[in-house]
């Protein structure tokens, strides 16, 4: 069902005044990636067991999968059955063009990351194509997230581990992401302070005071990509300190996965799938509901 422009704008100012909440109140909005029907079928479950605000995103190979306007379409759905609130983000972004196809669609959250694609843009190109997004987001109003430079690790269940030092070597810092900021005009600012993206054979740790210090230093939001793999006292603190958008997924893939091998070798004669998928909604239901509870998230919907 095609959605007005009328209507993209109510969504995109909801959005503001949630992101503006979540700041206000020191909680954090949880965004959770789906690639197919179920995993957003979990995350409603959770949100409206919870009560708590949820944003769904998805990034250039589930849009490639799924489809903007589909995925328009099955979250607006949800929502309306399930009685909950719920935003959709569209997460790294590859191009100034993908970016305006989200904004378009009517996507509330834009985040625009052509370094993801390109790893040798310069600092101009993406400030560059960063504030041409900004730009064409005032149509609609939807709110635009960047980073200066590449997000390190990637959306999976890793076995090899990571070098912390090289991973320091990548950290945001204050005077950086304020002048990305100013430079941008985005509204978030997606900090790397120890959160790469996926999950590892040892825990991920935060460097909270330097997240702190960025706080400090900027007047947009914060974001958290890579929010797998964490132990949940470190999101705890990172609401207290500010931050209002944590980005999840590959926690949610594994549940997934495991789960759903599990069903099928304990039956091997069902070929009903909407038989076999119940314990893998509950699983995905589970981590989406830990995560909520890290972001002091709970009962913060506004319906």
């Amino acid at each position: 069902m095609a959605i007005s422009v009328r209507e993209i704008r109510e969504n995109c100012a909801k959005a503001r005044e949630s992101i503006a909440r979540a700041r206000a109140e020191h909680y954090a909005i949880g965004a959770f990636n789906i690639d197919n029907q179920e995993t957003l079928i979990a995350i409603c479950k959770a949100a409206q067991k919870l009560e708590a605000p949820v944003m769904v995103e998805v990034s250039d190979g589930e849009v490639k999968a799924m489809g903007l306007d589909n995925v328009r379409d099955l979250v607006d759905n949800y929502k309306r059955q399930f009685g909950i609130e719920m935003y959709i983000n569209l997460d790294h972004s590859p191009s100034v063009e993908d970016a305006k196809r989200g904004i378009e669609a009517g996507f509330e959250f834009i985040h625009i990351d052509v370094s993801q694609a390109n790893y040798d843009a310069t600092d101009d190109e993406i400030v560059n194509a960063t504030k041409e997004v900004v730009e064409y987001a005032k149509f609609t109003g939807a709110l635009v997230e960047s980073e200066p430079h590449y997000f390190g690790g990637s959306s999976n269940v890793h076995k090899e581990a990571f070098d912390y030092e090289d991973i320091k070597k990548t950290f945001s810092t204050p005077k950086g992401a304020k002048q990305f900021a100013e430079a941008t005009g985005i509204d978030t600012f997606a900090a790397a302070v120890g959160n790469l993206h996926g999950s590892y054979p040892v825990p991920k740790m935060l460097d909270l005071d330097l997240l702190e210090r960025i706080r400090k230093s900027l007047d947009c939001n914060i974001s958290l990509h890579g929010g797998s793999g964490t132990p949940g006292h470190f999101f705890e603190e990172a609401v207290r300190i500010g931050v209002t958008k944590i980005n999840v997924n590959s926690d949610m893939r594994k549940a997934f996965r495991d789960t759903l091998e599990k069903v099928l070798r304990e039956n091997p004669d069902e070929y009903a799938v909407v038989k076999l998928m119940p314990e893998v909604y509950g699983a995905v239901q589970a981590v989406v509901e830990s995560k909520l509870q890290s972001y002091n998230s709970i009962g913060k919907a506004k319906i």
